[in-house]
Formats: structure tokens, C-alpha cells, sequence
């Protein structure tokens, strides 16, 4: 069992990686546009980085919760 639960912490530890990744990579996006006439753009841009956060964040919250 413990050798299951630490390999589940270790995959969902590589996935929390991967998406601080693509949040940052998303934001990103957004700074060509910040300031034209695309607020709707950035404003779209601006929540999925939100919600990748909050996936980040839900992704620590479960490994922390296996210890």
C-alpha cells in the first residue's frame, strides 16, 4: 500500500509540475495583448491561468493529504 500511495505522490507531484508550467505558459499569452483592444482576450486568457492555479493548488492539497 505505501509503495502505491508513493507513487501516486510522485505522479500527481509531476502533474502539479507540469501544470505551474502551463500556467505560466498561458499567461504568457496574455502580455501581447494587455492594453489593446482585446480586453476580452486577455480577461479569457487571465481566467484560464486561474484555473490552472487553482488545479495546481488541488494537486498539492492531495499529496498533502496522503501523508
Amino acid at each position: 500500500m505505501a509503495g502505491s500511495i508513493e507513487s501516486t505522490a510522485a505522479e500527481l507531484a509531476t502533474i502539479a509540475d507540469h501544470v505551474a508550467q502551463y500556467r505560466e505558459r498561458v499567461a504568457g499569452l496574455a502580455e501581447p495583448f494587455v492594453g489593446s483592444e482585446r480586453d476580452d482576450l486577455v480577461v479569457a486568457i487571465h481566467e484560464a491561468e486561474r484555473q490552472l492555479r487553482n488545479a495546481e493548488r488541488s494537486l498539492l492539497r492531495a499529496i498533502r493529504a496522503m501523508d
